[in-house]
């Protein structure tokens, strides 16, 4: 399935008004606070509206004190109508996904020693804000990582910047995987530049969903910064060089894209991992599984796939928090074994 396409899932998002729809609860000890950054890279013209200077908005999730801050807005009415219209979703409120409920305190305060905290920096999907990653960033401030989810205008339904201004999607339906990508990969790095000092330099992952996890591996391959990377069932859209990744990575597919053989790209790369590497498919899901929209679609009583939502996130949430513990955490022992995980090199657990 090409990353550039939003399949059939997009449907899912139909939901009768009085429906609640809510995120799984996070899993870790940690409350969680979210803040909003918007940056600008004035050495840089936007790639996609050149008279510009590229600007991302990067949502902030870290581990907060308990009770403090209001709760967190998951998107707005607005960007909520430009996702649906994206998508082609008609006869539902426009707003609803404004409505959906997260766990996380906007502008709580942070709990000390947040500079001496792993960094995770998440990409999502082409056309995907960077809101439909917030039940696993949630997760992961949960256990006590900083986690960077950034919007790439232009490539996203709808970026709201802080004067009010909607960048609505201009590469939709016409992008460029192998550019995308790697605009992706200066996106990330001046993020990295920004937010220095508020997290451990020494200690940093990148997970991407579809073109995200694109972006993830070559984004490892330009910045000897970035540890360990995980690509959620992305095409890969640019190749490995020869002398490959000598870096943790793991590769997360949905029942389909998962297997060998199915993504000539998947199989390419692999070759060229030559760091501690996993090759994992989960049964039952689909390419938006490892979103929001597993879950949300599951609430409104139009699941996205055969696999419960709730329990595509958990699986999701459980592989990538098991991958970064293990390597930025130095935590003990084989990553964790659920029945609807199929490791496709099972040699190499």
């Amino acid at each position: 399935m090409s990353v550039l396409t939003v399949a059939v899932t997009a449907a899912s998002l139909l939901v009768a008004p009085t429906v609640t729809l809510e995120l799984p609860a996070p899993t870790g000890p940690y409350e969680v606070g979210v803040v909003n950054r918007h940056l600008v890279d004035r050495s840089r013209a936007d790639p996609w509206v050149p008279e510009r200077r590229r600007e991302l908005m990067v949502s902030l999730w870290y581990p907060a004190l308990r009770g403090t801050g209001p709760a967190a807005r998951y998107v707005t009415p607005e960007e909520s109508a430009l996702i649906l219209e994206a998508q082609n979703v008609t006869g539902v409120p426009s707003e609803i996904l404004s409505t959906t409920v997260t766990h996380s305190r906007a502008g709580a305060v942070p709990l000390p020693h947040q500079n001496r905290r792993p960094l995770v920096v998440l990409s999502p999907g082409f056309t995907l804000p960077r809101s439909s990653l917030t039940g696993l960033a949630e997760d992961l401030a949960s256990r006590g990582y900083v986690v960077a989810g950034i919007d790439h205008t232009y490539e996203s339904a709808a970026v709201t910047f802080p004067d009010g201004r909607i960048a609505e999607c201009l590469m939709c339906g016409r992008a460029d995987g192998p550019k995308v990508t790697a605009s992706r990969v200066r996106d990330v790095q001046f993020v990295l530049d920004s937010l220095r000092g508020g997290y451990d330099a020494r200690r940093v992952a990148m997970v991407g969903h579809s073109l995200g996890g694109s972006a993830a591996s070559a984004a490892m391959v330009a910045d000897p910064r970035i540890d360990v990377g995980v690509n959620l069932d992305g095409t890969v859209q640019v190749d490995l060089p020869a002398r490959g990744l000598d870096r943790p990575f793991v590769l997360i597919g949905n029942a389909k894209h998962g297997v060998p053989g199915d993504d000539k790209t998947w199989t390419d790369a692999w070759s060229r991992l030559t760091g501690w590497k996993r090759w994992l498919s989960v049964t039952g899901t689909t390419h938006l599984s490892f979103t929001d929209f597993a879950p949300l679609g599951d609430q409104a009583g139009l699941p996205i796939q055969p696999l419960g939502g709730t329990r595509s996130m958990q699986i999701t949430r459980a592989y990538v928090a098991a991958t970064l513990d293990k390597h930025l955490r130095a935590a003990p022992g084989p990553l964790p074994r659920y029945p609807e995980a199929v490791f496709q090199n099972p040699v190499n657990r």
